[in-house]
This record gives structure tokens, C-alpha cells and sequence, in this order.
């Protein structure tokens, strides 16, 4: 269906009108149109009937049939543009052929169809404007002379054909170009709400990323002091009558972790409640959803968390633990009752803060790890600087049957050797885990040093 330039936005949607017309005032205005038409080409049916000798009737029906035509100029403009060239010669149709070639134009049709129904319609109308200012000049009712009749047809011509066509050209190009911005428009729309689902999914990923985090690093560093504190605790309960001297012994070991897990704790969950005090004021002008926030919370909430690792509660400072502090950490599981080996190879030197603290945290879980499911047995741990990276692993062997250590009944999460993966496989590392032929667990990475 072709449409014109009368229809523009805001009224009806197309599909409102009846037939092939898209909305109800289109079908107005054209049915408006084809009866001015048949009013027009019934008159100059009749004068024609008249000239011609033949009955007025029969002029008049011709008439009123051929200015009907208008009523699909919409769906048929190429049928209405010849309809208004065949009755040309009849001296009736002007309006027929205006509105044809404005509705000609303004159509999607190839630009040589239009040119070509457009010559036909102004060859047509030259030559019987000739033939008729001619009659007039020949019966004596124009006495000018004889320059008169081409100038009169070709005006006159030009006059019918040229204003409906520009115009008709115009609307069709204006039309055009309304329909390719407003398609532009929709597809930007669609683009801006794919953009904010995408960035939703993102801040929801960032917000799940950093909630795991936070919870990987508070097991880091909680649950490895508080499993010392409960071997502590079983022992004591066993030597508690026998030795009263190592009982007070362990009793004060026992206080200085739960000290020390304490202050850890409070630190973390003071810097969430600082990031959430700081993020009041702009939460209002902050979309929601917004990652950023959440980020800053974990990024000082992981600062926080490897404060306060010292015995005695000596902090170690923002950036976390480092390797140096293995020595440190094996004494506490030697002072809890393991036997511990410490093993290292190559050169000791200096890495990036990140790659000291992830290697320092595999080796303290993997501790963790023999006090709760291996209590008492003898743990090796061989740490190797090597050229491009640095290696470190962590083995026991099988615990004894009966120790007070493993009366100790430590729980587990099972997220102990998912966050050690976590941790060495986003530092381009390798992780390794499992059981070894003697009975034991062996847990093993491989950090790249760059």
C-alpha cells in the first residue's frame, strides 16, 4: 500500500482504516477527492457528450466512472496517472491528473517509472492544450497571434505536471526520512536498554565477585586462628588434670588467638561499616545497582583482613602477609602440636605484594586444612624461588590413630581448597590437590613471579 505525506504522526495507528487505507482519515480524504473528481469529470463529460454528438448519459457516466479512480490512488497511482492521460483528450481530469502525479511521486515506485508517467502525462497535456487554444484561435475567440498557442500549451503543461510532481517527490523524500530517523531512533533505544541490561549484569557480576571475596578472605584469615584455637582447646582438655603447668600454658595461647581473631574480625566489619557510612550521602544521585560502592568495601575490607596477624596482635600492615611471615605461621601450628618442615629452594627475593599474599594464604589454609582433617600428623612444607615462578607445597602424612588434636572435631565449609584455586588460577597460576599413595594430602601451586 502506498501512503502520502497527509499522514504524519500522532494520529491513529496504520491498520485503522478500512480496506487498504491505514487510518480513517485517509479513507476520508481520498473518498472526498474521487467525489470533486467525478463531480469535475462529469461535468466535462457532458460538455463533451454534447460536442461529440452522442447522448449526454453516456457522458456523464464516463465522467463520473473515470474521476472515481481517485478513490485508489493509495494502492493502484500508476492506473489513476494513465486513467487521468486517456481522458485527456476529452479536456476533463485536471484534478485527476494532479492528485495522480503528486501521489505518483510521493511513492517508493523507481524513478524511471515516474519520469516516464510523468512525460507521458506532460506530452499529453501539451498537445491538447495545442489542439484546443488552436480551435479557439481558428473560431476567432483569441485574437492574439500565433506565438500564443506554444507558449499557452507548454505553460499550461508545465503548470499541471511540474507542481504536483516536485511536490509529490518532496513529501515522498521527507517521508522517507522521517521513517530512517525514526527507525534510527528505535534501533538507539534498543541499544540504550540492551547497554543498561548488560551493565546491570555486570554490576550484579561485580557485586557477586566481590561478596565472594570478602567471604574468601575472611575465612582466610578467621578460620585458620580460630582451628588453632580449638586444637588448643581440645588439648587442654586433655592434659588439663595431668600437666597443670602446659594446661595454663595452652589456656594462654588459647587467649591470645581468640584475641587476635577478635581483633581481625572487628576490623573487617569495622571498614564495611565505614564503606557503608561514606556511601550514604551519594546513594541518591547513584544508580542503583551500581557496582562501585561494593568494590570499595571489598578492596578495604581485604586490606583490613591481613591487619593483625602477629602474635600479640602486631599488625603487619595494608598490604597483607607476606612470605617472610612463614616462620611466624609455622611456629603457631608447631605451638598447636603439629610437626612442621619447612623446606625452600633457589634464592629468596621480593614479589608483588599480591603474588607474596596469595602464596602466604595457600600455605596457611593448606595448614588449616591438616589441624582439621589430619590433626597430629607431620606436615612438610617446601617453598621453591624459581627463575619465572615460584612453587610452593604443602603435604601430610597420615595422622596417628588417637591424639588429642583429633579430638578437636574442627567443622568444615569445603570452600577452603575452592579459594586457593580461586586465588593461584587468577594469577595465571596452576593449583593441585589430592591425596597422595601414603595416605596423606599434598596440596601444590605454581604462582608465575611476573
Amino acid at each position: 500500500m502506498t501512503t502520502t505525506g497527509e499522514e504524519q504522526a500522532g494520529e491513529p495507528p496504520p491498520g485503522a482504516g478500512p480496506w487498504w487505507w491505514g487510518r480513517l482519515r485517509s479513507a476520508v480524504l481520498d473518498v472526498s477527492l474521487a467525489v470533486a473528481s467525478s463531480l469535475e469529470c462529469g461535468a466535462e463529460g457532458a460538455r463533451f457528450a454534447r460536442d461529440a454528438g452522442i447522448p449526454v448519459a453516456a457522458g456523464v457516466v464516463f465522467g463520473v466512472l473515470a474521476g472515481s479512480v481517485l478513490l485508489v490512488r493509495r494502492r493502484w497511482p500508476i492506473a489513476v496517472v494513465l486513467v487521468s492521460i486517456a481522458v485527456m483528450p476529452a479536456q476533463m481530469g485536471i484534478l485527476l491528473g494532479i492528485v495522480g502525479l503528486y501521489t505518483l511521486a510521493a511513492t517508493e515506485l523507481p524513478r524511471r517509472i515516474i519520469a516516464s508517467l510523468a512525460g507521458m502525462s506532460f506530452a499529453g497535456m501539451l498537445i491538447v492544450t495545442f489542439v484546443w487554444v488552436r480551435q479557439d484561435v481558428a473560431r476567432g475567440n483569441l485574437t492574439f497571434g500565433d506565438w500564443v498557442i506554444p507558449f499557452a500549451s507548454v505553460t499550461t503543461a508545465l503548470g499541471v505536471t511540474a507542481p504536483p510532481l516536485l511536490l509529490g517527490l518532496y513529501v515522498g523524500a521527507r517521508r522517507r526520512l522521517m521513517e530512517s530517523l525514526r527507525e534510527r531512533a528505535d534501533s538507539l533505544e534498543r541499544e540504550l536498554q540492551l547497554l543498561a541490561e548488560r551493565a546491570e549484569e555486570r554490576a550484579e557480576w561485580a557485586r557477586n565477585e566481590e561478596r565472594t571475596r570478602i567471604a574468601r578472605e575472611m575465612h582466610d584469615v578467621v578460620a585458620h586462628r580460630v582451628s588453632l584455637m580449638v586444637v588448643h582447646a581440645a588439648a587442654l582438655q586433655a592434659v588439663a588434670r595431668k600437666d597443670p603447668e602446659k594446661a595454663v600454658k595452652n589456656a594462654a595461647l588459647v587467649g591470645d588467638m581468640g584475641r587476635q581473631a577478635l581483633t581481625e574480625l572487628r576490623e573487617m566489619l569495622g571498614v564495611l561499616r565505614s564503606g557503608a557510612a561514606a556511601r550514604q550521602p551519594s546513594d541518591v544521585d547513584r544508580p542503583r545497582g551500581a557496582a562501585v560502592p561494593l568494590a570499595a568495601v571489598g578492596a578495604a575490607a581485604a586490606a583490613a583482613a591481613d591487619r593483625g596477624r602477629g602474635v600479640g596482635g602486631d599488625e603487619v600492615g595494608a598490604e597483607g602477609p607476606c612470605l617472610s611471615e612463614l616462620d611466624e605461621l609455622i611456629e603457631q601450628s608447631a605451638a598447636a602440636g603439629m610437626v612442621v618442615d619447612l623446606s625452600v629452594e633457589g634464592d629468596s627475593r621480593a614479589y608483588a605484594p599480591k603474588i607474596e599474599q596469595t602464596a602466604f594464604r595457600v600455605v596457611q589454609e593448606a595448614l588449616t586444612n591438616v589441624h582439621k582433617h589430619a590433626a597430629g600428623a607431620k606436615t612438610h612444607v617446601r617453598l621453591a624461588h624459581r627463575v619465572s615462578e615460584i612453587a610452593m607445597q604443602v603435604e601430610n602424612e597420615p595422622p596417628p590413630e588417637l591424639s588429642s588434636a583429633s579430638l578437636a572435631r574442627l567443622p568444615s565449609g569445603g570452600n577452603g581448597l575452592v579459594g586457593m584455586k580461586e586465588r593461584v588460577v587468577a594469577l595465571g597460576g596452576v593449583f593441585v590437590s589430592g591425596p597422595t599413595d601414603a595416605g596423606g594430602f599434598r596440596v601444590s601451586a605454581v604462582i608465575p613471579a611476573a
